[in-house]
């Protein structure tokens, strides 16, 4: 297996993962600017929790590397484009932008930041399960279990593909975009439906005992963090919740979903789809008490993670009246279980 210091000394190996870019969302959701496939300098640094110095010096170091990975500096009339499509404000005379690719390549260069040695070692796991892996022959699928995958595997080619690129068109397009838009939008809403669809087929799978846990979570593994959002409301509304709705965006004061219980009771919930070796931390829990219970004053107050909690945040959790929905607590209500707080 590569060793991390081989990675973060070799070009050569960094080049060779940096298609890898789904691990960035797998340790920390990557939150991107309105045009779905850059970032700027301070949205690095705050991803990477180090300081906007800190990631111009990495640029200065490598930058014949960083451009060969997506990293580019607009100016002009270019800038100027730039800003009218993504909305962004300023009267900066140049904008360093970052692709997916490019924040990849910071994650392994970046020595003295801990979330870029976790993103270093889930890259060299993935890599690595990948590379051991035995090949088996697949066991014959019923017609329900290979629609489902056929539509998983569409739904992923439209999210990761086929949109992206719309959005790269729309940004370099003149006379067209208007129409280019229409097709994103429709390509969307067909990505949606299938979404739907597969959602639908799950259910009609047989009950908890009868379906492969397994790729349940390795189905939310791969979701992005709006995508993990909207698994979740889809199971609030499953078991019955109603007025569910997905918060997004920076002015949600903490919650990400709101909804009524069958019996009216507000419902508040906080979605953190993390790396599977991370942690939900008891400082996170104190953050999420407090807008659940203060400023929307809720009576059932969910924090739905990927991963696990540490003790202190179960505890603080219990004793504050919050459901900690952990990894093995998501895959079984993924799977058909009830949330008992929510019967």
């Amino acid at each position: 297996m590569i060793n991390e210091t081989a990675l973060l000394e070799s070009q050569t190996l960094r080049g060779s993962v940096l298609d890898r870019t789904d691990v960035l969302d797998r340790v920390k959701a990557l939150s991107l600017l309105p045009d779905g496939m850059h970032v700027t300098t301070a949205m690095v640094a705050s991803y990477f929790s180090v300081t906007v110095e800190v990631i111009r010096a990495l640029v200065h170091d490598h930058r014949a590397e960083l451009e060969g990975s997506g990293y580019r500096v607009l100016t002009g009339p270019e800038l100027s484009y730039f800003k009218q499509l993504s909305g962004i404000q300023s009267r900066t005379r140049s904008l360093a932008l970052f692709s997916r690719r490019a924040v990849l390549n910071i994650a392994m260069l970046l020595r003295d930041s801990d979330v870029a040695r976790q993103v270093r070692v889930y890259l060299l796991d993935m890599e690595y399960l990948a590379r051991t892996q035995p090949v088996e022959n697949p066991a014959p699928a019923d017609t329900a279990t290979l629609d489902a995958r056929i539509d998983q595997r569409i739904t992923h080619i439209l999210g990761r593909t086929v949109v992206p690129m719309f959005n790269a068109l729309i940004e370099t397009s003149g006379e067209h975009r208007r129409e280019l838009l229409a097709l994103r939008a429709g390509v969307q809403r067909i990505e949606k439906r299938l979404r739907q669809h597969h959602t639908r087929l799950q259910r009609l799978e047989g009950p908890r005992e009868d379906r492969p846990l397994a790729g349940v979570m390795a189905a939310m593994d791969a979701m992005n963090g709006r995508e993990f959002e909207e698994h979740v409301a889809e199971l609030l509304r499953r078991d019955g919740c109603t007025n569910v709705v997905v918060q997004g965006g920076g002015r949600d004061r903490g919650i990400d979903i709101t909804a009524l219980t069958a019996d009216g009771r507000r419902i508040v919930v906080q979605c953190k789809r993390f790396a599977p070796h991370l942690s939900i931390t008891s400082p996170e829990v104190q953050k999420f008490i407090g807008a659940a219970k203060v400023l929307h004053d809720s009576d059932v107050a969910l924090f739905v993670a990927t991963c696990p909690f540490t003790r202190d945040a179960q505890n603080i959790a219990a004793d504050s009246g919050i459901t900690a929905v952990h990894r093995g607590l998501v895959e079984e209500w993924s799977a058909g279980a009830a949330l008992t707080v929510l019967e």
